[in-house]
């Protein structure tokens, strides 16, 4: 389950699906992420075909899932809820 937001333009999406925050060349994509994000109980939910899953190195222990390009979502897992979802661009 998704249990906070680092991003507002996603928790918008998420929450209120509005889209004004976040490229709508992305709005797609990060739909199809979030919502199976919402549905893992454990990270390794998350290690299918398409989303480049893999943990991040660093504390605190974040993970990523690719969207596009250079875009991805990361976020921290505690007990069975991703926390502080965030979607970054890096590489």
């Amino acid at each position: 389950m998704i249990g906070s937001f680092k991003h507002r333009g996603l928790a918008m999406l998420w929450t209120k699906e509005n889209a004004s925050g976040v490229r709508p060349d992305l709005v797609e994509r990060i739909q199809r992420r979030l919502s199976p994000l919402d549905a893992a109980r454990k990270p390794d939910a998350l290690n299918v075909p398409g989303f480049n899953f893999h943990k991040l190195r660093g504390k605190p222990v974040r993970y990523t899932i690719h969207v596009n390009g250079p875009w991805c979502i990361t976020f921290e897992w505690e007990e069975e809820s991703a926390m502080r979802v965030d979607l970054e661009q890096y590489h």
